[in-house]
């Protein structure tokens, strides 16, 4: 950042009095400007005993496997854009969405964010940033073609759990040295 979008004036980078950490400043008016992770909500739809992957349209990682996932948009909840993730890249809905699993990237500052949800119906097509969207049973997932480290922990642990039907809440951080791909 360069310039102050309140005021037009320089920015420069300090802690602010009170703070911490360094901030992008105004040095006219005093405006402090916060980044703050970003998060990446999603579902790990869920039909019999089937998940459902989108195969990428774009990038990064174009041509891999998730599950339907993006970034949350202002003026919605988590669990609403989960849901609206789903829909855009899988038309698909999902009934009562649980929070699953949450992945801290502070390499990336990103924070996933997945639900594991119920499809509500059969019924899923490649939305516009999917090229296929398809079910795969727990031997069928393309398990050397998936698109992110965060996809792959989440279909292990649901997988694990599903052996004793507890879903409790997964957490963790993932460095970039702990993801190898």
């Amino acid at each position: 950042m360069n310039y102050c979008s309140q005021c037009g004036h320089d920015i420069t980078v300090s802690i602010p009095q009170g703070d911490n950490r360094e901030r992008d400043v105004c040095t006219h008016c005093g405006m402090i400007f916060y980044q703050n992770p970003k998060i990446i909500a999603g579902c790990l739809p869920i039909w019999e005993d089937k998940v459902l992957l989108c195969k990428r349209a774009i990038e990064p990682r174009h041509g891999l496997w998730t599950l339907p996932a993006g970034f949350m948009e202002n003026q919605e909840s988590l669990a609403e854009a989960a849901q609206r993730e789903t829909w855009e890249e899988a038309l698909a809905r999902v009934d009562k969405p649980r929070l699953y699993t949450v992945f801290s990237l502070p390499d990336i500052n990103q924070v996933y964010m997945l639900f594991r949800a119920k499809l509500a119906a059969e019924e899923f097509a490649a939305g516009e940033e999917s090229l296929e969207v398809a079910l795969f049973t727990e031997e069928t997932i393309p398990w050397d073609n998936l698109a992110f480290h965060t996809v792959r922990l989440t279909l292990q642990h649901y997988f694990t759990d599903r052996k004793t039907a507890l879903f409790p809440l997964h957490v963790d951080t993932l460095y970039h040295q702990k993801i190898k791909e």
